[in-house]
């Protein structure tokens, strides 16, 4: 049974039915042997493989986080005969870590803390005043001393947890092995033989043990997140592990959603006035510079400000706080897109202009292919390294656009979390003293790991798909 009463997002349901698009066309390529060929040649990639299985969980916790729901209310009277549910939205993510969520502080505490990272003022018993570090409320609260108690506890906790990510682990490599033994033919030892040994096409030796070292973090960051607060707390006591998690969604949303809005125009009018040109091309040309004169943050501060005055006008069209910061999301990876498809444009024109005058494209020509027939299957696949190139350049930039939107505060929701939200809310605890320290280098962290397997991915889809490269 569903945990509570569905809430259906305009982000939510673009992720899913993005999803969908890309999982009906790997099914599609997969009956295709020329698309085939080049998704067999990631798949054989050592870096491809390890970006696969790293994305995939950021890609996983995105998807938790886009189903949301309002949550049934606790202590319900059981002849009321109906079920209550809460205002409040949450997602499937926030029920599974729901003890990080509701584990609040004071204030600032740092990583593995027991205690808070300022003194304060307390009254003892004797009636006298005292300058001490409180204990926390949640954080290392089950040990009696935690200056000789914690240290032990910490390798403990992480023993328990690397213990559990070698069973699954061992669990996961044993059904590997017995799938592929079953598909191959083959005896489970010599499978099993043969996945550890590297001698296959596929590096299965590299999945194997990237699987491990995942699992490994996760399950040792998820054991010590049940007692401590990994990576410390905030101003506010709110856990800063949690927040860096919860960024993971605007992240994907705002790096795919508009990527992928901007990318058929880009590359509809970049090839439209590479191979037509004339006046196609001049009137091309005169929309993508007339669009790059105006500046683009004066453009989305602008449509920004369009949009909070449209949502102060009509409060009653938005049941929930979440709501309304899901629109503001998806209303700025509106303007990013529109605003940031006028350079991939630009280099598919010229890579259209020369690729119009090679023999291939005037054999086609010259035997009666149709224009649209020519671009689809002699143009489009050779621009398509450019294309991927450009869309991993543009989804690391409007990851990095997002935090410096924030800081002008017109990015996304204050209420929303976000990486870029978290190094805004930073940049004033670095000049504390002592430093906090721990909020922006979460936000680093995980923004730092995203970025580079996405391109190392991209990388390897570019050599797979560039015909130029094929062997």
């Amino acid at each position: 049974m569903f945990p509570g009463k569905p809430v259906f997002l305009l982000t939510d349901i673009l992720v899913f039915g993005l999803v969908l698009c890309i999982v009906m066309f790997f099914l599609y390529a997969m009956r295709k042997p020329h698309l085939r060929q080049p998704w067999q040649q990631v798949v054989r990639s050592r870096a491809g493989v390890i970006s696969m299985i790293v994305l995939s969980v950021y890609v996983g916790i995105a998807l938790l986080d886009s189903v949301h729901f309002h949550p049934v209310l606790e202590n319900q009277s059981a002849a009321s005969g109906h079920v209550q549910h809460s205002g409040e939205v949450i997602s499937l993510f926030d029920r599974m870590v729901s003890g990080l969520r509701e584990s609040g502080e004071k204030t600032y505490s740092a990583p593995f803390a027991a205690y808070l990272y300022a003194k304060e003022t307390v009254q003892q018993d004797d009636g006298t005043k005292q300058r001490v570090y409180p204990r926390l409320a949640w954080g290392a609260s089950h040990l009696e001393h935690p200056e000789t108690q914690k240290t032990g506890d910490v390798l403990r906790l992480g023993l328990k947890g690397a213990l559990k990510a070698v069973v699954l682990w061992g669990a996961l490599v044993l059904l590997l092995g017995w799938v592929l033994s079953l598909r191959a033919g083959r005896a489970f030892r010599v499978t099993l033989g043969i996945l550890f040994s590297g001698r296959s096409r596929i590096p299965w030796r590299t999945v194997v043990v990237t699987l491990g070292i995942v699992l490994l973090v996760l399950m040792t960051g998820a054991e010590w997140a049940t007692k401590y607060h990994v990576l410390g707390t905030d101003k506010v006591g709110e856990d800063v592990l949690y927040q860096a998690l919860k960024s993971i969604r605007t992240g994907v949303v705002i790096g795919t959603l508009t990527t992928l809005l901007m990318l058929p125009f880009a590359v509809l009018f970049g090839i439209m006035a590479g191979y037509f040109r004339g006046w196609v091309d001049d009137v091309i040309q005169y929309l993508y510079t007339t669009l790059n004169s105006i500046p683009g943050v004066l453009l989305i501060a602008a449509a920004v400000l369009m949009l909070n005055v449209y949502m102060s006008k009509h409060a009653e069209q938005f049941a929930s706080l979440t709501q309304r910061a899901d629109l503001r999301l998806l209303f700025l990876c509106l303007i990013l897109g529109l605003t940031s498809w006028t350079g991939l444009c630009r280099l598919l024109r010229a890579e259209t202009l020369k690729l119009r005058e090679v023999d291939f494209i005037q054999a086609a020509t010259a035997f009666g292919v149709g224009r649209v027939q020519t671009i689809f299957r002699h143009i489009l696949p050779n621009v398509m390294h450019i294309v991927l190139i450009t869309l991993v350049l543009d989804f690391s930039g409007l990851v990095l656009a997002e935090a410096v939107l924030s800081y002008i505060n017109i990015g996304v929701d204050p209420t929303m979390n976000s990486w870029g939200n978290m190094i805004n809310s930073a940049r004033l605890e670095m000049a504390r003293e002592p430093v906090v320290w721990w909020s922006l280098a979460a936000s680093l962290f995980f923004m730092f790991t995203l970025v580079l397997f996405a391109n190392l991915f991209a990388d390897v889809v570019r050599d797979a798909l560039d015909p130029r490269l094929s062997r």
